[in-house]
């Protein structure tokens, strides 16, 4: 199996402190981020962000693999995945992911192509992984 790592550090305390994460691949290294890149709009990252990344990636990935298995050659996927922060008690809670798919895929059937991308939605590891409402909303180009 595979294993993949990232790290983040973090200097100073609550609004003030500073973030820095960086990931094993070493394509991100030392990105800021903290309260204002989180909650306001200070460049930076923040985990929800890398979530969608991560969503949105394996999403995709797996359809496309899904779509080559059904015998599918030719075609574009471009997913975008919006992963919503609600306040939960005193903390707060990841809700729900939110994938939309823009989709190309030569001579697939509309009905056919619904059911390959839900059971690519439900069956990515990210999908498995988070406990949130996963949404997928799609539009297939002729």
């Amino acid at each position: 199996m595979t294993t993949r790592s990232a790290s983040a550090r973090y200097e100073g305390l609550g609004k003030d402190g500073k973030g820095h994460v960086s990931l094993q691949s070493g394509v991100m290294k030392d990105q800021f981020y903290g309260f204002t890149t989180r909650f306001e709009d200070e460049p930076g990252t923040n985990p929800e962000e890398l979530i969608a990344a991560a969503h949105a990636s394996c999403f995709t990935m797996a359809l496309s693999f899904a779509l080559a298995k059904a015998g599918y050659s030719d075609g574009t996927l471009k997913t975008t995945a919006k992963v919503t922060l609600e306040k939960d008690g005193d903390g707060f809670k990841v809700t729900k992911s939110a994938l939309s798919l823009d989709a190309r895929v030569q001579g697939i059937d509309p009905a056919e192509f619904e059911s390959i991308a839900g059971e690519a939605k439900a069956g990515c590891p990210i999908s498995k992984l988070l406990n949130a409402e996963i949404t997928l909303d799609h539009r297939l180009n002729a």
